[in-house]
């Protein structure tokens, strides 16, 4: 498994590397405009205030923007799901389907390697490269922060970090899930995107009207703290988001045990067949 593990994240080098550095120099765009902003408060205020206020359902509060932790929250955090929400759904659906859809699945599995570790290999190389991703990230806005105003501090920087990735593990797992299920990766990463955006505004929409509280709740989206996780972070929240990840797992790893593997292409829905098709065969 650690052989299968190794060669995995070697091959998630370039997006771990072209996610961690192009977000951490968003980090340091971001602090570097705070800094500009904070040096003149009353301009700074007068600009929230043309905010319209139903954007605070999307991007969180913005009458706090003037803190250190709002700015970081507002201008980073509340979008950031969708954003690398797209690394973890393509990489989550693709994680063992693209090689079977390419044709090179079946000669992997001729080699002595049973199928646990071949699960079990590229999963921790995803849960690693995600991890390694938001490091990558958390260093940028840190290392910017030893020249700026806003000092938030590293381990409280962690704290949205780690609801983060229980989102991105989450929805990962759902698309390695569907990738398991449905007929291509193609449909399953298109599938666990369309979840992934309807959960963005159903959660922010929730926020304005108050008739759609209850849908919310079914949003994993709904449980991922930005700015709340600097102030106190729900440990019962974060639990949930992971342990739904394991369990998105574990049907993964349960139906890739028992499901036959392609030669290369698109699977299909293997409908079972109709009666008059068998009549009709039976008649030729």
């Amino acid at each position: 498994m650690m052989t299968i593990f190794r060669y995995t994240l070697r091959r998630f080098r370039g997006q771990i590397l072209g996610w961690g550095i192009a977000l951490a120099l968003l980090g340091v765009l971001l602090i570097s405009m705070y800094d500009s902003f904070a040096g003149e408060q009353e301009q700074f205020q007068e600009l929230i205030e043309l905010y319209p206020p139903e954007i605070s359902g999307f991007l969180g509060d913005i009458t706090t923007m003037a803190t250190p932790e709002g700015w970081v929250s507002v201008e980073f955090f509340s979008y950031m799901p969708l954003i690398l929400g797209i690394f973890a759904v393509l990489t989550g659906s693709g994680l063992l389907v693209s090689h079977e859809e390419s044709g090179t699945l079946d000669l992997i599995m001729a080699h002595p390697v049973s199928r646990t570790a071949l699960f079990m290999g590229r999963l921790l190389a995803f849960i690693v490269a995600t991890v390694a991703i938001l490091a990558i990230c958390w260093l940028g806005f840190i290392v910017s922060m030893t020249w700026s105003s806003m000092d938030i501090g590293w381990g409280r920087m962690w704290l949205p970090m780690l609801s983060l990735l229980a989102e991105l593990l989450f929805f990962g797992t759902l698309a390695l899930l569907l990738s398991m299920v449905l007929p291509s990766r193609r449909l399953a990463a298109t599938t666990a995107g369309l979840l992934l955006v309807a959960s963005f505004f159903i959660t922010g929409l929730a926020k304005l009207n108050e008739d759609l509280e209850p849908v919310a709740k079914l949003s994993p989206l709904n449980y991922y703290q930005a700015q709340d996780a600097f102030h106190a972070l729900n440990g019962a929240w974060l639990a949930g988001l992971l342990a739904a990840a394991v369990v998105f797992a574990a049907l993964a790893w349960w139906r890739f045990q028992r499901r036959d593997i392609r030669v290369g292409g698109e699977g299909g829905w293997r409908l079972p067949s109709l009666p008059f098709r068998r009549r009709a065969g039976a008649g030729s």
